[in-house]
């Protein structure tokens, strides 16, 4: 079942006087915002409005969460002992309110705990900016509130060293199993914008979201590899899936053959998503000609809104532990990942790199960018937008910047594989003119294209550092980065640790858009894969 925190306080300036609340629901594993809520509530005591930041609390994780369990954290000694049963309720203001926060969740599905209001910052904060805002005559607005990013500040200033940078899914891992180890306390990381179910609470991650850190305990570690220009990327992976066929890639758009096979069935990772193939006897004609799989979101994009953060919440000595532990990194760099439009080599299902024709948007592609303009205009998330140099990639960057009045920076780590001699051909036509330099290519992700193309191991390398330099230049805010298949499927696949060949087994779509959080502390959450739910209006 599932469990979130929720921390809520109330005020009044006057006791009773101008009076607001504020709650937070947080995730217990990662520390993450879900959903924010405030409102001015005219004149009141401490206490009612404290009640009224609790009901709009639960409110909220109930919104998100219907069946959930529920850990609620307030400084407030008389809210907790009285809705813990162990201090009766004698005022006439707050019994009904009591009775109203009772009834959101069963009881035995909710636990109350008391904190220092040191430990409540967050909710504290909330509510002072209801009272600001009830002070002009106005109510708290999701988009002036500054609460996460301050509680954000405060927690960078005393977080440790990283480990490793971000989206690094080995050094998160290596950070996790110490966090779980016992080594460090505290939360953990925080994503994006909040949600919340009523008026006054900031929209954003739809129940069920999949949040938390992008590596998991148990990940290989790197071992030290002779192969000094290999440079670590791919050393571990291949220690991993040596036994499986030498490492060979499954294929994107057919079944994997025998393990020992000599033939396996195997896609490029072109720009195209229509180039792919499968080998001789495992179905290549019915995969060359098959349309591509439909998208499908495997997490919930980030949410709408500014980026925000919980406040700092120290351990609580007699707490026990629960999910992720470690030190709370603030916001995260959150990657939009778009693929770009159609090209007149996308329906010919044609190698299309870096090194190729330099096609335009065909008029199919130009109406895919307009639609997915109008997504991200509608979303409203878009901070700042990044764009691979390649013609494609600039058109549909500029369609989405002409709608959302941002400029285009260009980054040319986020350029395609160079395929060499294969630029232009169908996977089929690579296959009877350069047979051998396709199954090198195939088994091994240090195999170059004919013709001095760039390698899966090389264009990792230029993605990590470009990854590296992007989340350094944008932490705590949310980029479109307008790019390629290959580039966003190595994203995804070090975001996820996984092994070279998963490349083959994730579909992009055309103007499909993906997305990825990256923590300063190493970890990194896929939030989305291959959505194209813009494009099917």
């Amino acid at each position: 079942m599932r469990e979130v925190v929720v921390e809520a306080d109330g005020g009044s300036r006057g006791n009773p006087g101008p009076a607001g609340y504020g709650a937070v629901v947080l995730d217990p594993a990662t520390g993450e915002t879900l959903a924010e809520a405030a409102e001015y509530i005219g004149v009141a005591t401490n206490n009612v409005a404290e009640y009224k930041g609790l009901v709009a609390g639960l409110k909220a994780a109930r919104e998100l969460f219907p069946d959930a369990t529920v850990h609620v954290r307030m400084d407030s000694k008389l809210v907790v002992e009285q809705m813990s049963g162990r201090w009766k309720i004698k005022h006439p203001d707050m019994k009904p309110l009591a009775a109203e926060a009772g009834r959101v969740f069963p009881a035995g599905r909710v636990r109350y705990e008391w904190i220092p209001r040191e430990r409540n910052k967050h909710a504290d904060r909330l509510a002072n900016e209801a009272m600001d805002a009830g002070k002009r005559g106005r109510q708290w607005e999701p988009s002036a509130s500054t609460a996460g990013l301050d509680a954000s500040a405060a927690r960078n200033a005393a977080a440790p060293a990283p480990s490793g940078p971000p989206g690094d899914a080995t050094a998160g891992a290596a950070r996790a199993r110490a966090a779980l180890a016992g080594s460090s306390g505290g939360g953990v990381t925080a994503t994006g914008a909040a949600t919340g179910p009523t008026a006054g609470t900031r929209a954003g991650a739809p129940a069920g979201s999949a949040t938390g850190p992008g590596a998991w305990p148990g990940a290989v570690s790197r071992p030290a590899t002779p192969d000094a220009a290999d440079d670590g990327l791919f050393a571990a992976e291949e220690a991993v899936t040596a036994s499986v066929a030498s490492g060979d890639f499954e294929a994107e758009a057919g079944a994997l053959a025998p393990v020992g096979h000599a033939a396996r069935a195997h896609a490029p990772a072109t720009d195209d998503p229509a180039a792919r193939a499968a080998a001789p006897g495992v179905g290549a004609d019915a995969a060359e000609g098959a349309p591509p799989a439909p998208g499908g979101a495997v997490a919930p994009p980030p949410a709408a809104g500014r980026a925000t953060a919980p406040a700092a919440r120290p351990e609580a000595p007699a707490a026990p532990r629960q999910g992720w532990a470690g030190p709370d990194m603030g916001a995260p760099a959150t990657f939009v990942l778009l693929r770009h439009g159609e090209t007149a080599l996308t329906p010919e299902k044609r190698f299309s790199g870096s090194g190729g024709s330099d096609p335009e948007l065909s008029a199919a592609g130009l109406r895919q960018a307009e639609a997915v303009a109008e997504a991200l205009a509608a979303r409203g998330t878009i901070q700042e937008i990044v764009s691979s140099p390649l013609t494609r990639c600039r058109q549909t960057a500029g369609a989405v910047a002409a709608r959302l009045g941002l400029d285009v920076r260009i980054e040319q780590g986020l350029r395609e594989t160079d395929f060499g001699a294969w630029e232009g051909l169908t996977f089929g036509e690579v296959r009877a003119r350069h047979p051998e330099d396709l199954d090198a290519w195939l088994a091994s992700p240090k195999a170059a294209p004919t013709g001095g193309g760039e390698s899966f191991a090389t264009v990792a390398r230029r993605v990590a550092a470009t990854r590296d330099r992007l989340t350094a230049a944008y932490a705590g805010r949310t980029v479109l980065l307008v790019t390629h298949v290959t580039p966003i499927k190595t994203l995804v696949r070090l975001a996820l640790g996984a092994p070279p060949e998963s490349l083959f087994r994730m579909e992009l779509s055309a103007a499909s858009i993906s997305a990825v959080a990256y923590y300063a502390d190493g970890n990194a959450s896929v939030r989305l894969l291959n959505d194209t739910s813009h494009l099917r209006g």
